[in-house]
């Protein structure tokens, strides 16, 4: 499409093409009323929103933010105007799905966006989902933006290093429980997903020094101007942040990858091979730690690993 120029800086400024795209792209479908959409948002980048949630965000009756002001930002930027706001946030989510499955019974529809990303994982949202589905009311997702998958993307690791990967985000801020959660990081051999405010990188740098040679990718501001994207050893991470004051500011995203298997005794491999032959993969991982006592995590490791080879 060729546009006069001042046309042209027009739409850039207010999305104005984006918003007809939403519209051209969701003609035909069907989106009921009485439904709750859950709806990921931009974590940086405003181009990142799908057309769905931005059709979705036109036509709601009701829009739920975790923070109405900022929910606000996103809504101008595009030129939605949205009469209707209700504030759902992780204070006050349980009493506020009371009055969402109160619009949904009246044929509303209600789109749920958190600040950033999508809702329901680190950020508020899964009680009210909870609530509205034990009300027999539907739940409809509109999938988009996930901090957690984008830095997954760019870690470089393998399907055959990763397997799954534990998301611990957020850890406890109470000492007791932050040591427990950091004891479990340090005897996790999967692939670990931490999310970290600028005020605790710090702390949390120096406690993954323990790790040492594990490596860990490290994704700062992402999506945004002055994203940072780089894989270092867990020991080098507290020199990494030190060389640049800049480094300490923005959100992280932490991507601890996978520990060398452990598992390398033959006695071991030769106990869960038998054990596999006769059991289910499960079944036969449980037995082997105990028969063993190597950690159950890496026998399971090498027991998925036993299956591929076996099947490939």
């Amino acid at each position: 499409m060729n546009l006069p120029s001042s046309h042209r800086h027009t739409c850039v400024d207010t999305y104005d093409l984006a918003l007809q795209a939403a519209q051209i792209a969701c003609a035909g479908h069907d989106y009921p009323r009485g439904a709750l959409y859950v709806a990921a948002t931009p974590i940086g980048n405003l181009a990142d929103i799908t057309l769905r949630a931005l059709h979705l965000l036109q036509i709601a009756d009701v829009i739920c933010c975790e923070d109405t002001r900022h929910t606000q930002s996103l809504l101008q930027a595009y030129g939605i105007t949205q009469p209707r706001h209700l504030a759902v946030h992780q204070h006050n989510e349980a009493e506020s799905a009371t009055t969402v499955c109160g619009l949904l019974r009246q044929n509303q529809r209600v789109v749920y966006v958190c600040d950033a990303g999508t809702p329901a994982i680190s950020d508020p949202g899964a009680r009210l989902v909870a609530h509205v589905r034990q009300a027999g009311c539907p739940v409809v997702p509109l999938p988009g933006v996930c901090s957690i998958t984008a830095a997954l993307s760019v870690a470089g690791i393998s399907h055959d290093d990763q397997g799954d990967f534990v998301f611990m985000g957020f850890l406890p801020t109470r000492a007791g429980a932050r040591a427990a959660a950091i004891k479990a990081i340090q005897n996790e051999l999967r692939t670990v997903v931490l999310l970290e405010a600028p005020h605790r990188i710090e702390a949390l740098a120096q406690t993954l020094q323990a790790l040492g040679e594990r490596m860990l990718t490290i994704g700062r501001e992402l999506t945004k101007q002055f994203e940072n994207i780089v894989t270092v050893k867990a020991h080098d991470f507290v020199a990494w942040l030190s060389h640049d004051s800049n480094r300490l500011r923005g959100e992280f995203v932490l991507v601890l990858h996978p520990a060398p298997c452990p598992v390398t005794l033959e006695l071991d491999l030769h106990t869960l091979k038998l054990l596999m032959a006769e059991l289910p993969l499960k079944t036969a991982v449980k037995l082997a730690a105990d028969i063993t006592g190597a950690p159950r995590n890496a026998l399971y490791d090498a027991a998925l690993r036993l299956a591929h080879s076996a099947t490939s």
